[in-house]
């Protein structure tokens, strides 16, 4: 097996394709080839979910562009050809047609005229057509949502004072406002707290009556989930231990019924399993692409333990009641008593949904407040994809481009890839599962501002102890002074450096870039010049003068941003987001860009799956998984949509 994680060779717009190595894949037992080889369907089986959430014209679209790929007779050079090659490579790797950060629409730089020309020279048994309908009511129901800038042009707008959700174009509601939505689901609040309400449905308006369409195997996302749950039973003969399988039967049950209490059940058996070297995420997690974070989008990977580097985050978990006593909050806010945290480095096999091409590099669930605190929680860092992150940074020419100082960067060059590391342990591991709420407080009381606040908690947390002694004593780093090449990259990232990733004249949108954001900002304004800006040969260069001063401001800003999610103050939680998170200093903004433009690296990175291929024997039996790299972006995305479109038109192949 050969994997080159540097790169598959293509770039396009912002982005940059990279491989991952499936280390030690050729180690593992049949069984849990196989085992990951079913998962890895079902990962793959609910894409047109993911795409669907994301705005409720994109399978039509997609489907619309990949015959017109397949299927254009016309000079394939031609401008406006290659034109729409870009958008829909762009479309593949967002799942829709909105930026997969930054959640603005596509511009496209192809004309209407061009595009309906081509399609009707297209064979129309190809294209994505209902019963009686022309090429051009295709035409006449796509072309506004593609060329009309001013029509849905934003998937996730969290602008303060807008319609969250009528101003919103992800497909998670359809004929309501932000405020029916929010009182739709107090209600439900009001009657059980704990159940995650929303998180699989899509809310609509009926006959002037509010109603969930949830997402089940024989309700709304039917035919993905039922294969899905084909895959998951197939997983299932291939266990490695007895909670593996009651955790596929739940998640299959789960799927069947969308019961919010049978889905807690699968969340805490899933916590609870730790023996096995094969693990995986399926379902609908993570609320980001929601302006509300109610509802969930669905995503899968597919994991395998890194044996080697799961020693390190064993040593963070182990010692998790240590880290929490000791947290610069107010005691109301931490845990008395710290059970059920357990972190392994893992090695992704098969990313799927909204965890593919682009991916997190670790993850701690399960999301509700109160499985956390009765049950504990479980996270992965996922080795195999920061490396293929540190491999190609190394190379980039961000570091000599945006620090002049040669000290830093020789402690950059040093220490950088071990604190990075260590701070998404530490985020992972323990910062999400720390503290908590206040009795009566709803998990959703921040309500818009909930993912960010929390995204910023558990970052604050990891920076406050990454300079602690402890770090040292566990051999997770070196010296006292390892941890200052993490603050100073953490300061020039929130302050600086990610704005390569927002266009002129715009905001910051995503939480995680928010998050950052606020932390950097809020340092730099109250740390009385030890945090200071300066200019060398009109370049704009970070200093930091004072390291430990840094960590007393991280602890302070901890301590506030704790006491906002432990009593729910939505005001505090909006004044610190909009003060510190969102604007953008424009001279500022455009001097970086300038200067990141000259380096000629993509500010976005993203993934291609291997291909699993089961050899079988005489029986039907499997004998082997072959891995097979040779895909490119294209093809892999085309032949995920000939046999995984459950959705969509496309044929789809049987077992």
């Amino acid at each position: 097996m050969k994997t080159d994680s540097r790169g598959s060779g293509e770039r396009f717009a912002d982005i940059q394709l990279l491989r991952y190595r499936l280390k030690g894949f050729d180690e593992l037992s049949l069984k849990q080839k196989s085992y990951i080889y079913y998962l890895s369907e079902a990962a793959l089986s609910g894409r047109d979910i993911t795409t669907d959430q994301f705005g409720r014209y994109n399978l039509r679209i997609r489907q619309t562009l990949e015959a017109l790929y397949e299927g254009y007779t016309g000079n394939r050079n031609d401008e406006q050809f290659q034109a729409v090659v870009l958008y829909l490579k762009r479309l593949w790797f967002s799942n829709g047609i909105y930026h997969h950060y930054g959640c603005d629409k596509f511009v496209p730089e192809f004309s209407e005229h061009f595009l309906k020309d081509a399609l009707k020279k297209v064979d129309s048994s190809t294209l994505p057509l209902k019963t009686g309908e022309s090429v051009d009511d295709l035409c006449s129901e796509l072309f506004p949502v593609i060329f009309e800038p001013s029509l849905l042009p934003k998937r996730v707008n969290k602008s303060d004072g807008d319609d969250l959700v009528l101003t919103s174009a992800c497909n998670y509601y359809e004929g309501v406002t932000q405020q029916e939505v929010e009182d739709f689901y107090a209600a439900k609040k009001a009657e059980n707290d704990r159940l995650s309400f929303g998180l699989n449905s899509k809310l609509v308006k009926e006959d002037g009556a509010l109603k969930e369409m949830v997402w089940t195997t024989d309700g709304l996302y039917g035919p993905a989930l039922r294969r899905v749950v084909e895959c998951l039973e197939k997983a299932r003969n291939f266990t490695e231990n007895e909670r593996q399988k009651n955790i596929i039967d739940l998640l299959i049950r789960y799927y069947r019924t969308g019961d919010l209490q049978t889905f807690d059940d699968f969340s805490i058996e899933w916590l609870k399993e730790t023996d096995g070297q094969v693990d995986f995420i399926n379902g609908f997690i993570e609320v980001y692409g929601d302006p509300l974070g109610l509802k969930a989008s669905w995503e899968a990977l597919v994991e395998y333990k890194d044996m080697e580097a799961t020693h390190r985050t064993q040593l963070i978990s182990q010692n998790a009641q240590w880290f929490e006593d000791r947290s610069p909050v107010d005691a109301r806010f931490r845990k008395k008593t710290v059970t059920g945290v357990t972190a392994n480095a893992v090695c992704a096999a098969m990313l799927g949904g909204d965890e593919y091409p682009s991916t997190a590099i670790g993850i701690n669930l399960p999301n509700a407040d109160w499985i956390r605190a009765a049950y504990g929680s479980k996270s992965v860092t996922i080795s195999n994809i920061t490396e293929a992150y540190h491999e190609c940074a190394a190379k980039s020419g961000m570091r000599e481009e945006f620090i002049a100082d040669e000290a830093v960067l020789q402690m950059m060059e040093r220490y950088e890839s071990v604190c990075d590391e260590l701070h998404t342990n530490l985020h992972e591991c323990l910062g999400h599962g720390s503290g908590q709420l206040l009795p009566g407080v709803s998990t959703d009381a921040l309500k818009a501002y909930g993912s960010t606040i929390e995204e910023a908690r558990a970052d604050l947390f990891a920076l406050y102890f990454m300079a602690d002694p402890k770090m040292v004593e566990l051999g997770l780093l070196p010296d006292s002074e390892a941890h200052c090449s993490e603050y100073y990259n953490y300061m020039l990232n929130g302050l600086m450096t990610q704005l390569v990733r927002i266009k002129p004249g715009q905001r910051i949108e995503e939480d995680h870039m928010r998050n950052r954001a606020l932390i950097a900002r809020w340092v730099y304004d109250h740390a009385d010049g030890k945090v200071s800006m300066t200019q060398i040969n009109g370049k704009t260069y970070l200093e930091i003068s004072d390291y430990d001063a840094l960590r007393g401001l991280f602890a302070e800003l901890l301590a506030e941003i704790q006491r906002i999610k432990s009593e729910g103050d939505y005001a505090a939680a909006r004044n610190l987001v909009e003060r510190y998170a969102v604007g953008v200093d424009e001279a500022l903004h455009a001097e970086i860009l300038e200067r990141y433009e000259t380096l000629n690296i993509s500010p976005y990175k993203g993934f291609l799956n291997p291909w699993l291929k089961p050899v079988f024997d005489k029986n039907g039996n499997i004998v082997d998984i072959v891995v097979d790299e040779s895909e490119t972006f294209a093809e892999q995305m085309l032949r995920y949509s000939r046999e995984y479109g459950y959705l969509s038109k496309s044929e789809v192949k049987p077992w």
